[in-house]
């Protein structure tokens, strides 16, 4: 033992390699501290609506559809919150939310909400109808089920199908919803048609604008109708209808249940404004020091390389410098 601190004693790049090894083997068992933080925790709604089949947004550089871009941004969203932070995900479709379980904690479940989000598609959905505006009050009751309060992420393009007018407007005057909620939009505001696909996810035409028209009568807005709709395939391109991001339309919604609204073209303004809402509680939660380890190692291995007085032999080589500069500079025999 003393001949290998001997050793250790005068090889100190040796030393220094086997400090950085044995913080990266502590750092592989993530070991962690007890903090008092701000604990957050999600329900993330995600539009699965058919709307959402329309291919306008990007990722990578390649056309996706904007159910594919939600997925991208709560895939990203989730790997970049902490310990600690507890998360559902909530699907809607028809004038509901079904939230899959309640919020539970992103490090120990992370395989699984990824694999939630991984199997997000259009045909889980109950009905055929979207009416985002009346899925609010779906959503305050699903929020009062959870055993502790949780904030709204609310991933949609704005589509109202059946369009909105007297008879199918949800007063929200008084609506009594949690505080904060944030609305995400997806989409462009560039009217592309809606694709209709059979249940094998293959394209057989596109919705037509009479698809979404409700029906004349006080039956429209009944319960027997929910999930009605034309099943007609556009003749034509003029026929097609046309689906955008209704942006102006969910900044008023937003405003009205007290929420938040964000354009979602980017995960850094979704994060941003995900900071803005307040956290469920402020408890004790494990703060992961794995990659301060990790960090601490890579510091380690790389002062291992360098001389033991850096600073001393920077001046050492900048005075021999100066001194070779010197004697170029002396005439000839000068030196002799």
């Amino acid at each position: 033992m003393k001949r290998i601190v001997s050793y250790l004693r005068h090889r100190r790049d040796a030393a220094l390699l086997l400090a950085a090894f044995l913080l990266l083997v502590i750092a592989i068992f993530r070991p962690s501290i007890p903090l008092q933080r701000n604990i957050y925790s999600y329900l993330l709604v995600a539009d699965i609506s058919q709307s959402m089949n329309v291919i306008d947004a990007t990722i990578n550089g390649k056309p996706a559809t904007r159910i594919a871009f939600t997925q991208k941004m709560l895939h990203e969203a989730i790997a970049s919150m902490p310990c600690g932070t507890r998360v559902s995900i909530g699907l809607f479709a028809g004038v509901s939310i079904a939230a899959l379980y309640t919020p539970i904690e992103v490090c120990e479940n992370f395989a699984a909400i990824q694999d939630t989000i991984d199997h997000l598609d259009w045909r889980t959905a109950w009905s055929g109808n979207s009416r985002v505006r009346s899925s609010m009050l779906s959503l305050a009751r699903t929020l009062r089920s959870f055993p502790e309060p949780a904030q709204v992420v609310y991933f949609t393009d704005g589509e109202e199908a059946p369009r909105l007018h007297a008879f199918n407007t949800e007063n929200l005057t008084n609506f009594q919803g949690g505080s904060g909620w944030l609305l995400v939009g997806v989409g462009s505001q560039k009217g592309t048609p809606i694709p209709k696909l059979d249940e094998k996810n293959q394209l057989i035409g596109y919705w037509a604008g009479d698809s979404f028209a409700m029906q004349p009568g006080i039956a429209q807005i009944s319960e027997a109708n929910v999930g009605v709709r034309s099943d007609n395939v556009a003749g034509g391109e003029s026929d097609r209808y046309l689906s955008k991001l209704d942006e102006d339309y969910l900044k008023s919604l937003a405003k009205e249940v007290g929420g938040l609204y964000v354009r979602g073209d980017s995960l850094q303004s979704i994060l941003a404004a995900m900071k803005q809402q307040k956290p469920a509680r402020r408890d004790i939660a494990p703060f992961v020091l794995d990659w301060v380890l990790a960090a601490l190692a890579g510091l380690i291995l790389i002062s291992a390389y360098l001389p033991r007085h850096p600073i001393k032999q920077l001046r050492a080589s900048l005075d021999a410098l100066k001194q070779r500069r010197q004697k170029s500079q002396l005439p000839a025999g000068a030196e002799a």
